[in-house]
């Protein structure tokens, strides 16, 4: 830092003595030409639609939540379910603020990309994959569990399973807007089912008092406070899935998340308090607790006999085979947003002629019929990672809302939460975390064997140049006075080339000489380039800053292993010019890089198709 303010003392001097050629301009016709065909736009998804997606995969929850609350909570359970509920809505404005703010594919990842180093931001993807793949093994094996229940005879548990994860690996391949409409229909039956289950309750509970009378007596094994704690952490899985929206907020239409975010949240603030309430009236604590997994239908058979029971069964299949539609969707998302990064490989960006990038899709599929093929179908182990998974990506999500407060606070948006509630809503994940590391120590353990391997593929990605970089000297220094091996340097050294080849731009206003360094770490500490391009938009050449090609000519003295370059290109910073820009140099969006818009800025920021801030 010492030398570069040394160097800008002298940057006057240094402008003297350097001659400003129209090198440091491109060359090239900027205009679009009319045989340019339009791009296309797909099709957006709009609030049922939206809904129907992330709807199925945090309604399934009230299959078996209360359920697992009543274990720990008894007949507390409606009340910690009822606490779920309002940290649900501490978390909507939570949402609503960041992807408001960053309304790009990715959820927790989009917001820690665009707020804190690209590393950091991967954990927080890792956190969400691991999440999706847990919904989508765990969702697939009981809906074909359920679906068990109405034959006498027992059933290939696990072929079925994987055959299931096939039939919606296809239906997400066909493209989202024909999944979205399997899956608002699978939402809509789920809702009616549990509303006919909870008036048929209400019915029976003013028939028969007798059995909720009989769990109100039964004493609590701890005090209330750790009652309510342990009930508590246990029902945060009710909220499982309200991450679900964030990771395809670019699929849905303008002013489509919040009411994403109202809609969960209602439909769990109804359904899960009184599901408990009427499973308590119904059926004896021990019975549910021993009929956890099967709790609701064994709840309908004690309601209405075996047709509701049926009918449950039936809506249970159903609907949680729609949360691994879910995963799917907001799987595929997330990795397309992180394969555009460079933070996977880049294969997995190809579409088919549908849209939908498949590679994605069968990568997860396999994943999935692997982790049930070497489990046997034991998901103990995925429910301990699915749990801490989706509690830790709230709860960065909460860090990332800050982290936007804090770094971003110029940055346009609607909806913004308060500080308290941003530190309720953390502390309380934390408090959730903590609680189901103790409900069973071991699912720590199994997270880390997940997450381990996962966050170390996602290293090696971000530093294979370095990583080549080192296997290229420990081939140098093994093959001194060897012939034969210049083959395999020259392979190396040509990938080194070809991963560092792709240009980043910088789009500035001005010639703040602390932003343009900024810029330059945030390149060198987070990217795989060493081609920076640096782009003014002017409308009046008498506008240009008087300083920025000195500024830029004493900060590419300061990076000599950067290749930086300036351009001055007359226009307006608009949607049309970026795309125009990308379009013609072949770089993608988010590989253009900007500071931090003004209030005043004339354009969403989802606008400008992927565009970054690092500043």
């Amino acid at each position: 830092m010492g030398n570069f303010i040394k160097a800008l003392l002298h940057r006057d001097q240094q402008a003297q003595n350097l001659r400003v050629s129209e090198e440091l301009t491109f060359s090239g016709n900027f205009n679009v030409h009319p045989s340019d065909p339009p791009s296309k736009k797909h099709a957006r998804l709009g609030p049922w639609l939206a809904t129907g997606i992330c709807g199925n995969d945090i309604t399934s929850s009230c299959l078996y939540v209360a359920a697992i609350a009543t274990a720990y909570a008894g007949v507390y359970a409606p009340f910690v379910l009822l606490l779920v509920a309002g940290l649900l809505y501490i978390y909507r404005n939570i949402y609503a603020e960041v992807c408001g703010a960053l309304p790009l594919n990715g959820g927790a990842y989009n917001a820690l990309l665009n707020t804190t180093t690209k590393f950091k931001a991967s954990v927080a993807a890792c956190l969400t994959f691991l999440s999706y793949l847990a919904t989508a093994c765990i969702s697939s094996n009981t809906a074909i569990e359920y679906l068990g229940t109405l034959f006498p005879q027992s059933i290939p548990v696990l072929p079925l399973t994987i055959a299931l994860l096939g039939v919606f690996a296809f239906l997400a391949i066909m493209g989202i807007s024909e999944s979205a409409k399997v899956a608002l229909a699978i939402f809509l039956f789920h809702l009616s089912t549990l509303g006919l289950f909870i008036l048929l309750g209400i019915v029976f509970l003013f028939g028969d008092m007798s059995i909720a009378l009989e769990n109100w007596k039964i004493p609590q094994a701890h005090g209330f406070l750790p009652t309510i704690y342990l009930g508590f952490s246990a029902a945060l899985l009710g909220i499982s899935g309200f991450e679900s929206s964030a990771n395809y907020i670019e699929e849905q239409e303008e002013g489509v998340f919040p009411i994403t975010l109202r809609n969960m949240w209602v439909a769990v603030t109804i359904l899960n308090p009184i599901i408990a309430m009427i499973a308590i009236g119904t059926l004896p604590i021990d019975t549910i607790i021993t009929h956890k997994k099967f709790m609701l239908a064994s709840a309908g058979l004690s309601i209405s006999g075996q047709w509701l029971k049926t009918l449950i069964s039936i809506d249970a299949f159903l609907v949680l085979s729609g949360a691994v539609l879910t995963a799917y969707v907001g799987s595929s998302g997330l990795v397309g947003r992180m394969a555009l990064d460079r933070c996977l490989p880049q294969f997995l960006l190809k579409k088919n002629r549908r849209g939908s990038q498949h590679y994605i899709i069968l990568t997860f599929f396999f994943l999935c019929a692997s982790i049930l093929y070497l489990t046997k179908g034991d998901l103990l182990a995925l429910g301990g990672v699915y749990t801490i998974s989706f509690l830790g990506v709230m709860s960065l999500f909460a860090i990332g809302n800050a982290l936007l407060k804090i770094r971003r606070a110029r940055l346009p948006r609607e909806h913004r939460a308060k500080w308290i509630a941003i530190a309720t809503a953390l502390t309380a994940t934390i408090v959730g975390i903590a609680g189901n590391i103790q409900l069973k120590s071991e699912n720590i353990r199994y997270f880390m064997l997940y997450f381990i391997p996962t966050v170390s593929i996602v290293f090696i990605m971000l530093n294979r140049h370095n990583i080549l970089r080192m296997f290229l000297h420990i081939v140098l220094d093994l093959t001194k006075g060897l012939t034969g091996v210049d083959g395999i340097k020259q392979k190396i050294n040509s990938w080194i080339l070809s991963l560092e080849s792709q240009r980043i731009i910088f789009f500035t206003k001005g010639d703040d000489a602390a932003n343009l360094n900024r810029a330059m770490l945030y390149v060198k500490d987070n990217e795989i380039t060493n081609r920076i391009t640096v782009i003014h938009l002017y409308q009046d050449r008498d506008h240009i800053p008087k300083m920025l090609k000195s500024d830029l000519r004493t900060i590419d003295k300061l990076y000599p292993e950067m290749d930086i370059e300036l351009v001055l290109l007359k226009g307006g910073f608009t949607p049309e010019k970026v795309d125009e820009i990308s379009k013609k140099y072949n770089i993608p969006k988010n590989y253009m890089f900007l500071g931090a818009p003004s209030v005043k800025f004339a354009y969403p920021l989802a606008d400008l198709g992927g565009v970054r801030l690092i500043i």
